[in-house]
């Protein structure tokens, strides 16, 4: 599917709710609804700091992510959400005590779980309830928010519950079942505590048999009647061969015999078989490897592919069935039913990753540890049915015998395209087709369209509201500092003592800026809460003020770093200890930085800028090679900077782009100078402009803001009005003075 298919109104709303709230989100969809394709658009475009985790080694290796073991260094014994107390039951489970207590986390890991926005779990159907409670309670404890659900992360769910339920052995869930109702995720406590929103991707991209998708729906919410059996039972063929070249892949309910099926078909080509063998490099295990290590071909062998083709003509997807043409070599070309050019198959290459959190960039990065690299293909004359989740066929014979278990039926038949392409080697008994309850209420949490809006709506106003708050919460900050003054423990640098009480002296200046930031992010709550009354006008006011005051204190404490790192520049064995204390800069001016967003967020609601644009909106990072710009001296207030830039011929666009400002701000800086005469409204816009906004002034007196935009139409801006409204006010003042 096209990434910006807006026609898709579940999955633009669910990137609203992503990258535009801080609401937990369950995306599902049945199979080519572009699940796949969302998390992609979110890991390439979101702002946020994002880390995608599976509950197998193959999910994760395609979802480009970590496995949740290895993330949370969670344990594979069941987590008990409760203290253990017998010796006994320690042994066989887990609780928050002994989950805490055998994390080995080092410091660099705890600062990327601290800096971490999003946490996207992909495949989640597989994923038990009490491993969810277990990364809750590690996100708790780790992001030093215990009383938030996840820390205060963000959690995108991703998968289609309809599929096979997740794997709990009889002794595990004999652990379990006394504290949750299913092993499903929904049942974890955090979900009780912080329910996600139910957004269901329904526009399907790879079927069009409008009364197939009616069946399917109907076996889904248990509604499937003696007709939709009928019309299954029409494609019982128990003998059934498919002719030569016909593609048909057969699903089946076990390992052994999709292995066999697909080895003797292999076996009754004539010729010798290509062995192409796989290339592991770096740190890959091959338990988590996502295609055959070894792939062995043969011309004529039905094969499928397991990736989706990321070139411009898309000529295939995750689940297409082929048949190898040719092999010359190592190049193997593929043919497919129904399309005249054959296709040479390139190598596709697989990562396994780690996430790192760059202090310089202030982003979570990816590093690759290892690297796997085969053709995306496997044999496909028989898959598992477990193994074709997420997959979709034109053709497909469905051989489970007797042996249909809960979810079998759904998942085989939807695999499908079109009923045209089905046969049935066994019929489906009704008492197969039975969906756990439990998956049907928890989709009953979906909500219409207009009531999700609504939700939606609400949610992004909370984000802005916690947004702006949160960039005046300096615990980050006293943090970076107080480990940095721990850290003198473990230094070993000349003038030991003396840096010491110059790092206590920062603490203290740092301790100070906090109690002062307390206290004002007791009084910006309450404004931000009746903010919109007089159109963030106070808010704006106190918000300008608080900037002016932090940006001076946090310029002073830069100075007085580099001071510091000068005196020592030219001592011996400093070079980790001047790398440390760079660190310590480029901490101060990301938090100067964060405040003077703020001004730019709540300047961009005063001039009715929509919260989409805000969002939109990202300041220029700061990081190495920009903090020596970034931490020269300023004289003034910020206003007074893009005075000074102006009267240097700067335009405003440009004054924007060195100041990592937005336009509007720069304009409201700049206008705040017509009362004194400093700069005249016709150096900013327009002699025409000028006049048509006095002339609309004088026809509606004492007019507001909106009224005189609604007169004016989109060719005048907020500031535009606004700026011409300082120059009236002026001019009258002068007026009432002769």
């Amino acid at each position: 599917m096209e990434m910006n298919d807006s026609t898709n109104t579940g999955f633009q709303q669910a990137l609203r709710f992503v990258t535009q709230t801080g609401q937990h989100i369950f995306l599902t969809g049945r199979a080519g609804t572009g699940k796949t394709t969302f998390l992609k658009k979110i890991r390439d475009g979101a702002r946020k700091n994002i880390a995608v985790v599976a509950p197998t080694g193959v999910a994760a290796i395609n979802a480009g992510g970590v496995t949740m073991h290895s993330f949370f260094q969670l344990p594979f014994r069941p987590f008990i959400p409760v203290r253990i107390n017998s010796w006994q039951d320690q042994a066989a489970a887990v609780d928050e005590y002994a989950l805490i207590k055998n994390i080995r986390f080092s410091q660099e890991k705890r600062e990327l779980l601290r800096e971490l926005d999003l946490l996207v779990i992909d495949e989640v159907s597989m994923l038990r309830a009490d491993m969810l409670d277990a990364i809750d309670r590690v996100l708790r404890y780790f992001r030093f928010q215990p009383n938030l659900p996840f820390g205060g992360l963000q959690v995108l769910y991703i998968g289609d519950l309809f599929q096979l339920p997740p794997v709990v052995v009889r002794n595990e869930w004999e652990i379990l079942s006394p504290y949750y109702k299913s092993p499903f995720f929904f049942d974890a406590h955090v979900i009780q505590q912080a329910p996600p929103v139910y957004i269901e991707l329904k526009k399907i991209y790879r079927q069009s048999d409008i009364d197939f998708i009616h069946i399917l729906n109907n076996i889904r919410n248990n509604q499937a009647t003696q007709e939709d059996l009928e019309s299954l039972h029409h494609h019982y063929s128990p003998g059934f061969k498919p002719a030569e070249g016909e593609n048909f892949i057969t699903l089946t309910t076990h390992n052994s015999r999709a292995d066999l099926m697909n080895q003797q078909e292999l076996d009754k080509l004539p010729g010798p078989i290509y062995v192409f063998d796989g290339k592991i490099e770096g740190d890959f295990e091959e338990r988590a490897l996502p295609a055959e290590k070894i792939l062995s071909l043969k011309p004529g062998a039905q094969i499928m592919f397991i990736k989706n083709d990321k070139g411009e003509d898309r000529r295939y997807f995750n689940g297409k069935i082929g048949r190898i043409n040719r092999i010359q070599a190592d190049n193997i070309f593929i043919s497919f039913e129904n399309e005249n050019d054959e296709l040479l198959l390139e190598k596709e290459n697989w990562k396994n990753i780690r996430y790192n959190f760059n202090k310089e960039k202030g982003r979570i990065e990816e590093e690759t540890l290892g690297e796997f690299t085969q053709y995306p293909i496997r044999l496909a004359w028989a898959i598992t049915i477990h193994k074709s989740q997420g997959l979709t066929f034109e053709k497909a014979i469905i051989d489970a015998g007797a042996s249909f278990a809960p979810g079998q039926v759904y998942v085989a038949l939807s695999r499908l395209t079109s009923i045209k392409g089905l046969v049935l080697y066994s019929r489906i008994r009704p008492d197969c087709i039975q969906t756990d309850p439990r998956i049907l209420d928890f989709a009953k949490t979906e909500l219409g369209e207009e009531k999700l809006h609504t939700q939606f709506l609400e949610h992004q106003k909370a984000f802005i509201i916690r947004f702006i708050s949160q960039l005046f919460n300096w615990d980050k900050l006293v943090k970076v500092c107080q480990e940095h003054l721990e850290d003198y423990d473990h230094r070993m640098i000349p003038e030991k003592f003396q840096a010491i009480k110059w790092a206590e002296k920062l603490m203290e200046e740092i301790n100070h800026q906090k109690s002062v930031s307390i206290r004002f992010k007791s009084e910006l709550d309450f404004l931000l809460t009746v903010a919109e009354l007089d159109g963030y006008a106070n808010l704006q006011k106190r918000i300008t003020a608080a900037c002016d005051y932090y940006v001076k204190q946090l310029d002073q404490v830069v100075e007085m770093v580099k001071q510091h790192k000068e005196d020592m520049r030219l001592k011996q064995r400093v070079k980790k200890y001047l790398k440390e204390l760079n660190e310590l800069i480029l901490s101060l001016q990301r938090k100067k930085q964060q405040v003077m967003h703020a001004m730019h967020v709540v300047t961009g609601l005063m001039n009715g800028i929509k919260f989409d644009d805000l969002l939109s909106f990202q300041a220029q990072p700061t990081t190495k090679e920009n903090i020596e710009i970034k931490t020269k001296p300023q004289k003034g207030d910020s206003r007074k900077i893009s005075l000074q830039l102006f009267r240097e011929k700067k335009t405003i666009d440009e004054i924007a782009s060195m100041r990592g400002f937005a336009r509007v701000t720069i304009e409201t800086h700049l206008m705040s100078f017509i009362p004194s005469g400093e700069i005249e409204v016709r150096e900013l816009m327009s002699e025409d402009k000028v006049g048509r906004i006095i002339e609309a002034l004088s026809e509606i007196n004492a007019a507001g803001l909106t009224a005189l935009k609604e007169r004016l139409g989109e060719e005048y801006s907020y500031n535009e009005i606004r700026a011409v409204i300082y120059h009236f006010d002026k001019l009258q003042r002068a007026k009432q003075l002769e």
